[in-house]
């Protein structure tokens, strides 16, 4: 019996593969995607301005990166007692305002280097909404809970959306013409805009990338939006906001994206990879026990047998725990 309908999900062209280096760049649901990507020992730069949800910020740190764009102390704002960026979460946010530009710029540094040797990057774009400051039309990727006199909202069109990150694919392109690009949707409802703007939102940023995919050859588009919205489509599958989607549901998206878009052969080591990690983040009650030095010398021999047939695996902290 079928109970959902079916999503043929083209598979990527060139499928991911072990070392292949990532970097992810957009909402929140980026950040499940990467954990998981991390958790699998995959070599991951997640979020270097942290989340971002509309397309004109992520494309904004795209060209910061491209540009090696030092921050200073003319690019922030003082407001409840912290120093801010308008370009960046608040992750970045301190007391001090020589603390954060240190967290910015260190984040820079290391976003600038990666782009370029990037194997993908992959952008979730949640929102076309766009913030703007009211006093100098400055577009704002995160408000800080500054006062809302200070913004104006506007819906952003399929046009700027698609020459913003159009714009960025180009320089990009230029420091690293072998990158390919995944695009997905964020199937997070951003309920604040209200249902019906909400789908407005979405549908601009979905027409926005099919004209990018069909533009670049580097570009593939990843249903994520789809398979919760049009597959799973129940709220059983979301959190109790009714907005995010639960574990059960971001379960499966990883499921589906690792089918399409992850080389075969990876997916045997990621098995591998994810046991070493389940293994580490495991507490036992009685470290003293024979049972449990068994269970840490036979994964010290698992590693060091990864190691010797992978040697670009990054385990030296599993390793040291399970051989300590």
């Amino acid at each position: 019996m079928q109970l959902t309908l079916e999503l043929n999900i083209p598979p990527l062209p060139k499928p991911i593969q072990y070392p292949a280096k990532l970097l992810l760049i957009g909402s929140c649901f980026t950040e499940n995607i990467g954990d998981r990507m991390v958790q699998h020992k995959m070599d991951v730069l997640s979020n270097p301005h942290g989340i971002l949800f509309n397309p004109l910020s992520v494309a904004h740190s795209l060209d910061s990166y491209i540009n090696n764009k030092e921050y200073t102390k003319a690019d922030l704002f003082y407001l409840n007692e912290l120093w801010n960026s308008w370009d960046h979460h608040t992750r970045f946010s301190h007391t001090d305002a020589e603390s954060a530009l240190q967290l910015i710029n260190q984040s820079q540094r290391d976003a600038a280097n990666f782009i370029r040797e990037a194997d993908y990057l992959i952008i979730t774009l949640g929102s076309a909404f766009q913030y703007y400051l009211t006093e100098n039309n400055q577009p704002v990727a995160n408000n800080h809970r500054a006062p809302a006199q200070w913004f104006e909202k506007r819906l952003l069109d399929v046009a700027t959306i698609a020459a913003a990150l159009g714009y960025s694919i180009d320089r990009l392109l230029q420091v690293n013409p072998n990158v390919q690009i995944i695009f997905t949707i964020s199937p997070v409802r951003h309920i604040r805009d209200g249902v019906v703007d909400n789908n407005r939102s979405k549908a601009r940023l979905i027409e926005a990338v099919h004209q990018l995919c069909s533009k670049y050859a580097q570009a593939y588009y990843f249903p994520a939006y789809e398979l919760v919205i049009d597959i799973l489509r129940d709220y059983r599958y979301y959190d109790i906001d009714f907005v995010h989607p639960n574990y059960l549901a971001t379960s499966f998206v990883w499921e589906q994206f690792v089918k399409a878009c992850i080389n075969p052969d990876a997916q045997v080591l990621m098995k591998d990879l994810l046991e070493i990690s389940t293994a580490r983040a495991h507490r036992t009650r009685f470290a003293d026990t024979e049972a449990h030095r068994k269970f840490k010398a036979s994964y010290t021999e698992k590693i060091t047998a990864l190691q010797k047939k992978f040697p670009f695996l990054k385990l030296e902290e599993e390793l040291e725990y399970f051989s300590s």
